[in-house]
């Protein structure tokens, strides 16, 4: 049908934009990373947190911003109720290198960054009676305070806090105006576990089953199909390879290693081009892709309870023939989709765009397939490669990471690329989302995938097949990955790094131990022995 054609393309257009987003957990600007050559030490041996600095302008509550602590002077109280009230104060000179020129008697003062040493800011201001000190950076990301090397015996007895450029210029405005500001520093400890990670994994885990089971329901249908009209006459052969109109792509190693590199040119083409419009643009190529993913997962659903409707054709212009059922759920899809544009700003968004997220992989695993663990090995392979090399790697010839830049829409002034899986963090103090790309749920998936067709056709059991252990390393990938965010302090990391050693390396270990690699690697599929078709007719099809 020229309808599912012509959308197909579209999806496949869409994964190739999304093949770039790893988990992270978003919830604000980059904290710079300059402690390797500075360990611990007596004095400067503070663990770095998160703080939040509340303000009052006048006694009424303003705004809120988010810190991070420095390696020296004191912890800060954990609990808002511990917090007290302060007033805030600007440091003259405004660098604080030198001693103030007047005494703050208890303050917060907020100095800017630079021309001395941090511990020499917190000294000058510990010495002028300040209680706290607010460091503002230069640039818009946090950086980790610590102590130099020749720095010995620290004795800094008031927290010092960095805050980005653009908290210090709105806090000098509220100060310029000539009214009373005051602020208030805790740091509330973040939950070891949150509720949005359990269910952003079960969504990953469970969307690939979804996929899994109807790629291969629709391949022994195909294949129970086939060998029916072979058996009902040889005189029919000619027109059973015409008659299949099957929307089903195996990609080659070929185009499993073009797939990755012209996800990497995309991926470079949205970072430099990161704007409103173009992040405009990759809304539209998303709900175009949504509404194509749901209107196929919905059709399928619908059709084993209106056989008549989903067997029942109309000829419609430029799309060709689609079915009447087709043409019922259209309109609900598109609409699904428009909402969700409309309202992508608002806080129950997320429900949307992971419903048309998720039809969309489940129906880009229906698309694409992998015909053999050859080219399996090979996508994978390049993916492992290109996720460690843009999470990590860029950063070093970008000055920064640039598929965590692209994946939380960091230049475009709104919340990040609509191609992600996205739960809140409904228990986590300091709110933000947990994410995950596409990708990394669609590239395992389609080895995931091939797993179970392959199961099915070789009528292979659960725990003697490949499906089960397969599915099994990719959830303990993802959850490996999840630990490792943690430990991470939060920052993004390539859930493929984790993911494809252990669904990959589980795949070929069991495929060598059972004497099954030769056929997964080269064939992709059992053997299967037709002798009532003759030689000649079979020839005929060529």
């Amino acid at each position: 049908m020229e309808i599912q054609r012509f959308f197909s393309v579209i999806s496949l257009c869409a994964v190739v934009l999304i093949l770039f987003s790893s988990p992270a957990r978003v919830t604000g600007g980059d904290i710079v990373h300059d402690d390797d050559s500075a360990p611990k030490k007596p004095g400067c041996a503070n663990n770095f947190v998160l703080v939040k600095v509340q303000t009052w302008v006048d006694g009424v509550e303003d705004e809120e911003f988010v810190g991070i602590g420095a390696r020296f002077g004191t912890t800060i109280v954990s609990k808002e109720k511990n917090a007290n009230q302060t007033r805030l104060a600007l440091s003259n000179p405004r660098d604080c290198c030198s001693p103030p020129k007047k005494k703050f008697a208890g303050d917060i003062v907020m100095v800017d960054r630079g021309n001395c040493r941090f511990t020499s800011k917190a000294n000058f201001a510990e010495a002028a009676g300040a209680s706290a000190v607010l460091i503002i950076n230069n640039q818009k990301e946090l950086y980790k305070m610590v102590c130099e090397a020749d720095e010995t015996d620290l004795d800094i007895h008031i927290p010092a806090v960095m805050l980005p450029q653009d908290a210090g210029s709105t806090l000098e405005k509220m100060l310029s105006n000539g009214s009373s500001v005051s602020v208030q520093l805790y740091s509330p400890r973040r939950p070891v576990v949150d509720i949005a990670e359990v269910f952003l994994w079960l969504m990953a885990v469970g969307t690939i089953l979804c996929a899994s089971y109807w790629s291969a329901w629709s391949a022994r249908e195909a294949a129970i199909e086939q060998d029916k009209l072979l058996k009902d006459a040889t005189d029919e052969l000619p027109n059973i390879r015409s008659g299949g109109g099957s929307s089903v792509v195996d990609i080659n190693t070929t185009s499993a290693v073009l797939f990755v590199v012209v996800a990497s040119c995309f991926l470079v083409l949205i970072y430099k081009l990161m704007s409103y419009w173009f992040i405009e643009l990759l809304v539209v190529i998303f709900c175009i892709g949504g509404v194509e993913g749901l209107q196929t997962c919905l059709v399928a659903l619908l059709s084993r309870w209106f056989k008549q409707a989903g067997q029942s054709y109309i000829k419609v212009p430029l799309f060709g023939a689609i079915s009447y059922l087709t043409l019922a759920v259209a309109p609900f899809c598109i609409a699904f989709a428009v909402i969700w544009a409309v309202k992508r700003e608002a806080s129950f968004a997320w429900i949307g765009q992971d419903i048309l997220g998720i039809a969309l992989i489940i129906t880009v695993l229906q698309i694409v397939r992998i015909p053999n663990l050859k080219v399996g090995t090979v996508l994978l392979s390049c993916a492992f490669i290109y996720d460690i090399f843009w999470v990590f790697v860029s950063k070093k010839l970008f000055k920064e990471s640039v598929m965590i830049v692209v994946a939380r829409g960091d230049r475009s002034g709104e919340d990040g690329i609509p191609m992600l899986l996205k739960i809140p963090r409904l228990f986590d103090p300091w709110g933000g989302y947990s994410i995950i790309g596409f990708g990394d749920i669609l590239l395992p998936g389609l080895l995931v995938a091939f797993s179970l067709r392959y199961d099915w056709l070789a009528n292979k059991s659960l725990r003697a097949g490949y499906f089960f252990w397969a599915m099994f390393a990719y959830g303990l990938g993802l959850l490996i990955t999840y630990v490792a965010l943690n430990l991470m302090d939060g920052h993004g990391q390539p859930a493929l790094l984790y993911i494809v050693p252990f669904t990959l390396g589980t795949f070929l270990a069991l495929g060598r131990k059972r004497g099954d690699l030769t056929i997964l690697w080269t064939r992709g599929e059992p053997e299967s022995v037709c002798p009532h078709v003759p030689l000649e007719s079979t020839q005929e099809l060529m």
